[in-house]
């Protein structure tokens, strides 16, 4: 079977890809410029093209697959219906794929969906259950995005950008948060409350939706459902997260119900959101009959996944931090968990991901730099969307003088490291985020310090 993939260097499409070479597929793709991940695939059998063209599309393709970021237009898009070539979106590619395995678990919410990812993964692999993962991001613990296990477990992310997730049918879903975002899709906050009930309702004949039941809107999605495990620090969750202690190094607490206690748990990444995403995998882990004492140790020895307040480096006492926040709330999130680090200032870099994430929620984006000192922003990342000239990242700038000083838009990335270097001191911090490749700015500077 030949399958041809557009966008392959993705991170989810680059691991379907290797997902389809594993199963004996004859793997093709293209994509917009060559990277680590095409250059891996190439290494590993598949025929990359750099640039997308109807040259690509090869009249004997059995199938070709495209992501949501896809124009209609595009020209291999166009050529591959054309020549009456299969065509299906990545996510009900996914979906198809998830079926082989009888034991699928599928990680949605508005944030954290790759950090829980990869602490179910890590679990699991801990557990030796031998699971096939796919994950939105570099983990350690799998050298990669994706791995190809012999077990009957599948793991990934589950997204709700256009209803993608409503293409999977797990067995064990997570719900971990609702709130407004993809709002070029998503009318409201209703719209998307009614998706993620229309995700729950694909969960397999006696599974279970493990879901955040502090969560207002969640509560609202799920409500009728009676499949439902909630979890939270509030007393009416099934189980509730108790004795929450966040330390520089590390943080811990307890989950009980009224008939289990689960004991305490360490875990070795920061910030409040990581005690809730833990807490997630671990019930899902101890729902699906694996060894308390198993979980503790598996949950305890999980360290990061890439770019999810990762660690980059450090020259001259100034320490370097990379973040994929890109939504207001994981914003406060990331500033609250580097808290406890400082030790004199933290700039704050963030490139804004997407015009109308940007316009749509901008006061709340202005709202969520309280915990830093300096914050500096880069120009928008266009991703799928056209500058329009309705908004751009001065707009964000000169409402979030609004609440604090020391904003600073300066643009691209040159001018950006250029002023950090000359206003950065011994033990300051620097963290950048956003979805975009806000990350070269951090290994560049990394290397100029």
């Amino acid at each position: 079977m030949k399958v041809h993939f557009i966008g392959i260097g993705g991170i989810s499409m680059s691991g379907l890809a290797v997902i389809c070479l594993n199963l004996g597929y004859s793997v093709s793709g293209s994509d917009s410029a060559s990277s680590q991940m095409t250059e891996k695939l190439e290494k590993m059998g598949a025929r990359i093209s750099i640039g997308q063209s109807a040259a690509n599309i090869d009249p004997s393709f059995d199938l070709v697959v495209y992501t949501a970021a896809i124009s209609s237009e595009n020209e291999e898009l166009v050529a591959s219906k054309n020549l009456n070539i299969l065509t299906i979106d990545r996510a009900e590619f996914l979906g198809s794929i998830m079926r082989k395995y009888d034991s699928s678990i599928a990680i949605s919410g508005t944030h954290g969906k790759t950090s829980t990812t990869s602490m179910i993964s890590t679990i699991y692999n801990y557990a030796e259950k031998d699971p096939t993962i796919l994950v939105g991001g570099n983990l350690p613990g799998i050298s990669g995005n994706v791995r190809i296990g012999s077990g009957s477990y599948f793991i990934t992310e589950a997204c709700e950008y256009v209803d993608s997730f409503l293409s999977l049918y797990p067995k064990y879903e997570i719900i971990l948060n609702i709130e407004a975002d993809h709002l070029d899709y998503f009318r409201d906050i209703d719209h998307i409350i009614d998706s993620f009930g229309r995700f729950a309702s694909n969960t397999k004949p006696g599974g279970k939706i493990i879901a955040n039941g502090d969560d207002p809107c969640v509560r609202k999605a799920l409500a009728g459902f009676d499949n439902t495990v909630y979890f939270g620090v509030n007393s009416d969750n099934d189980f509730v997260i108790t004795e929450i202690d966040l330390h520089n190094d590390f943080s811990s607490f307890c989950m009980v119900s009224d008939k289990d206690d689960l004991g305490k748990f360490t875990i070795q990444t920061h910030g409040r959101h990581n005690v809730l995403n833990s807490a997630a995998a671990i019930l899902c882990s101890y729902l699906d009959g694996i060894d308390k004492e198993i979980i503790r140790e598996g949950i305890y020895s999980y360290t990061g996944v890439g770019r999810r307040f990762e660690y980059k480096g450090e020259k001259n006492g100034i320490r370097v931090y990379d973040d994929y926040a890109h939504h207001p709330s994981e914003i406060k999130a990331t500033l609250s968990a580097a808290k406890p680090l400082f030790k004199k200032r933290l700039f704050a870099v963030f490139q804004p991901h997407t015009f109308s994430r940007t316009h749509l929620l901008l006061d709340e984006f202005a709202a969520s730099f309280e915990d830093c000192d300096h914050i500096i922003l880069a120009d928008i990342y266009a991703s799928r969307e056209n500058d329009t000239g309705l908004i751009h990242s001065r707009d964000l700038a000169e409402r979030i003088k609004l609440h604090k000083d020391n904003v600073h838009y300066i643009g691209n990335f040159d001018d950006i490291i250029k002023f950090l270097l000359e206003n950065l001191k011994s033990d300051d911090i620097v963290l950048t985020m956003g979805a975009g490749n806000i990350n070269n700015l951090a290994e560049k500077l990394v290397t100029l310090l």
